[in-house]
This record gives C-alpha cells, sequence and structure tokens, in this order.
C-alpha cells in the first residue's frame, strides 16, 4: 500500500474515532526521560507504541520515555470496539557531562575474573525491572526518599570515570552523611534485595505496579526483605559508600520495565 494512502488512513481513524471516545488525561511533560500517568475511560484497552499496557478498574495506566528516544509515541485506546490513536511529539533534552576521577580502577574496567558475577548480577536486576504486576501504587504522588539532601548527580549526565567514557547516569544522586536513614519514596513490594553488588552495593528494588518500579542503590544498611509490603515514608536502609562510590551517598532510579526514567519527573526536588 502506498505511503501516503496509509497517512490518509491513519488521519481518517484518528479523525472518527475522537467522535466516540472522550479525551485522554495525561500527567508528565513529553521530555525524554519522563514518566507519564494517563487517565482513560474505565473498560478500555490501551496500547503503547506495539505494547499493551494495563489499565487500572478507574482507568489509568502509566508509561515512560527512554534517555534518547527521538520519534513520536503512538498511544491507541480502545472502548466498545472504536479506536482512538493520540501521536505525541517526544521533545529532546540537554544532558550534561559529568566527570568523575579517583574511582579504584576495577571498578572503571572490572577485571575479568569478575566478569560473570556482574553478569549474573545484570540478570537479577533486570528480572526485577520486567515485572508487571497489578499492583496501582503508581498512580499515587511520590516523596523525596532524603530529607534537605543535596543533589550531586543528575539523570543523563554523560559519566567520564577516571578519564574514560562509560554509560550515561540514570538516576539521581543525593550527597548524604553515611548512615543517613532513606524513606521509601512509594509504597510497594521489595522485588530485590542485594547486600553487595559489585557496581550498586546494597541495593533495593520496589514493584509499584504496571512495570513501574524504584531502585536505591550504594546503601550501608537495609532493613527489608525480599517480598515485603512498604508504606511511603518507611524507613527502608541508610545511606552508604559501597559498590563504585566515592563517597557516601544515594542513587535512586525509576524505570518502566526496561526504559529507565528520570526520578526528577517524579519527585519534588525544589
Amino acid at each position: 500500500m502506498d505511503c501516503k494512502i496509509i497517512k490518509i488512513f491513519l488521519f481518517l481513524i484518528i479523525i472518527f474515532s475522537n467522535q466516540y471516545l472522550s479525551a485522554v488525561e495525561f500527567t508528565g511533560k513529553f521530555n525524554q526521560g519522563s514518566f507519564i500517568l494517563g487517565k482513560t475511560n474505565p473498560g478500555s484497552k490501551v496500547k503503547i507504541d506495539n505494547k499493551d499496557v494495563l489499565v487500572t478498574q478507574d482507568g489509568y495506566f502509566v508509561f515512560g520515555i527512554g534517555r534518547d528516544r527521538k520519534n513520536d509515541i503512538t498511544i491507541r485506546i480502545i472502548k466498545d470496539q472504536k479506536l482512538d490513536v493520540i501521536i505525541k511529539k517526544v521533545f529532546k533534552r540537554k544532558y550534561k557531562i559529568q566527570r568523575i576521577d579517583g574511582l579504584p580502577e576495577k571498578k572503571v574496567t572490572p577485571p575479568k575474573e569478575v566478569y560473570e558475577r556482574i553478569k549474573k548480577e545484570n540478570k537479577i536486576i533486570v528480572e526485577a525491572r520486567e515485572i508487571e504486576s497489578n499492583l496501582t501504587f503508581f498512580t499515587k504522588k511520590f516523596i523525596n526518599p532524603l530529607d534537605k539532601a543535596i543533589v550531586t548527580g543528575v539523570y543523563g549526565s554523560q559519566r567520564i570515570l577516571n578519564g574514560k567514557p562509560k554509560w550515561p547516569h540514570y538516576g539521581i544522586d543525593f550527597a548524604a552523611k553515611e548512615g543517613t536513614k532513606i524513606k521509601a519514596m512509594l509504597d510497594g513490594t521489595a522485588t530485590m534485595v542485594e547486600p553487595d553488588l559489585f557496581y550498586t552495593g546494597g541495593t533495593l528494588i520496589f514493584d509499584h505496579g504496571h512495570g513501574i518500579s524504584t531502585l536505591y542503590m550504594h546503601l550501608k544498611d537495609i532493613y527489608v526483605k525480599k517480598g515485603q509490603k512498604v508504606k511511603q515514608g518507611e524507613i527502608i536502609g541508610t545511606v552508604g559508600s559501597t559498590g563504585r562510590s566515592t563517597g557516601p551517598h544515594l542513587d535512586v532510579r525509576l524505570n518502566w520495565f526496561g526504559v529507565r526514567l528520570d526520578p526528577a519527573t517524579v519527585l519534588n526536588l525544589n
């Protein structure tokens, strides 16, 4: 089929389907790295690009935009056999460059003898991030994990470690004294509890439903067990300097399945 005909066909679908469905509401900016909360008619089915996503009984759904995404997002909503197609432009962001020196060389370029360990640890993390539960905690507002902490690292920044370009930073770093208590940012279930990962040291992952998870890294103490349910504001551990770290700090992450999101899009850091 000719490309022009396909475009006209999709345009007509959008025009006519909008006559049947009420407007869809979105919370969040359609920028790279953003957490997006959607609200539609209860009983609707939702597809983000080519992925079917869960919808709560009252019509909430959630998804995220990757750091380097360039193409538009296509949202398809089906209700009573009527299709609504929404296309959203994704806006680019400029990212900082962060240089960190003084790291142990084995943490920057790991020796071959730890490759298998790192591979196994990465597998555990990936499995925890891919959980798709029916929990609906993601619809609530997040709170900051630390009180009055200083942000020392931001999402998306290109990391140069000991002069060597590495992966971008996918979280937010908070500087704090070792032993500072850490609060759960949202209600959730602990899906991964690891006291000593090679890169991230003491690490926690919590599931908040529909593929949304949060990570807490470099912890000194951990106060929860795998499978434990936690309430927002509950103390889950303390700040440390474990794993690849040059000093006491907390690194928090936010994910939609395998898509790494900017925690600043859900936290109040002002």
